[in-house]
């Protein structure tokens, strides 16, 4: 999930609304929404968060510190009139990146993915026995062989295998694919999209990967 921070709503609605055509949820908060949410949510909910986008006029304020005290997840300075001052600005403010705007969220995405690369979070694709999962889009293959999956499905699989060894619960999974703050959308789609999940790559492999506990979670195994 992406959290936008800016005061104005159609610039959080219109980002929010790109994001979600490429299969990534989000939510937007004025700064001072921000502050009073970042200073209570909790670590599991924290954790869905992917990363921060800020308008250049907020992150040379004390939202990056903010956001630092509780999440290592990129921070994105969107800059509304770029200026070489302004742009060392932002970076000495504390922020991971500085994006030109206007700019497709696609570059967002990427750029967001190679920070997390850099920090060690992820790696350009996970190999677990037969199955290889990418983190840029793509689909999964199996054998070599591309596993076609709509994207809450993909996304989902990419949240086991960042996750593998650890068992992660159907909340965490909620939030992290549909975000903290959709109401229109109950906890339990997840089981149904899991379900999905579990009988195509029972198909592909021969055997059902992902290992479910009831109230403890999923977990991902090597089979």
């Amino acid at each position: 999930m992406f959290v936008i921070i800016d005061d104005r709503e159609i610039v959080t609605t219109g980002y929010a609304a790109s994001l979600n055509r490429e299969g990534i949820a989000s939510t937007g908060l004025a700064p001072e929404e921000f502050r009073d949410w970042v200073e209570s949510v909790s670590e599991p909910d924290l954790k869905a968060v992917e990363a921060f986008l800020i308008s250049d006029r907020h992150a040379r304020g004390a939202t990056p510190r903010l956001i630092r005290e509780r999440s290592h997840a990129p921070v994105i300075a969107l800059n509304d009139q770029p200026s070489l001052e302004q742009t060392l600005e932002l970076f000495a403010a504390g922020v991971d990146d500085v994006v030109r705007k206007p700019v497709h969220v696609r570059e967002i995405v990427a750029r967001v993915g190679a920070i997390r690369r850099r920090a060690g979070a992820e790696t350009k694709g996970a190999t677990i026995g037969e199955l290889r999962v990418f983190f840029d889009g793509r689909d999964p293959q199996v054998r070599g062989e591309t596993l076609i999956l709509p994207r809450r499905e993909r996304r989902i699989l990419e949240y086991l295998v960042a996750h593998q060894g650890k068992r992660v619960t159907k909340a965490q999974i909620f939030n992290a694919i549909y975000g903290l703050f959709d109401e229109s959308i109950v906890e339990d789609v997840v089981e149904s999209h899991i379900s999905k999940l579990r009988k195509k790559l029972r198909h592909r492999l021969g055997f059902d990967p992902i290992d479910s506990k009831r109230f403890l979670g999923y977990c991902l195994t090597a089979g």
